[in-house]
């Protein structure tokens, strides 16, 4: 199953530190990991909301997982009909990473009015992460 994850520069940087195999474990306050669906869904998020953020700066990541593992997990409708996740119980990240086919690709970028970094014209992702460009 093909799914896309919205993120902020926090958890892109720890996913490029995970050489872009896995999704940072939960904070406490967060009980669940939920990727999403579709892409037009993640960017509303990385775009509209994440560049908003302490980080000022909003990714879409995509990545596949095994149809045969996600059958197990609840998705949800939260709004529109475009507003799909899948939603995993924190627990279960160590093992739903386990089941992630190939890497987790960075397929769109977006910046608010008060990002303070250098982004790689190349890349258009933050020269201060080393992340391949997909």
């Amino acid at each position: 199953m093909l799914l896309y994850r919205p993120v902020g520069l926090k958890e892109l940087d720890l996913i490029a530190r995970a050489n872009f195999k896995a999704f940072p474990p939960r904070l406490p306050v967060q009980p669940i990991f939920y990727p999403v669906l579709n892409f037009e869904y993640a960017q509303k998020i990385a775009r509209d909301w994440n560049t908003k953020s302490n980080s000022c700066a909003g990714f879409v990541t995509k990545f596949e997982v095994r149809d045969s593992y996600v059958r197990k997990f609840v998705f949800q409708t939260v709004g529109s009909r475009i507003c799909q996740e899948l939603w995993v119980p924190a627990e279960e990240l160590t093992e739903f990473n386990r089941h992630i086919i190939g890497e987790i690709q960075v397929v769109a970028a977006y910046y608010g009015e008060d990002f303070c970094g250098e982004i790689d014209p190349q890349t258009n992702l933050p020269k201060s992460l080393k992340i391949p460009a997909f």
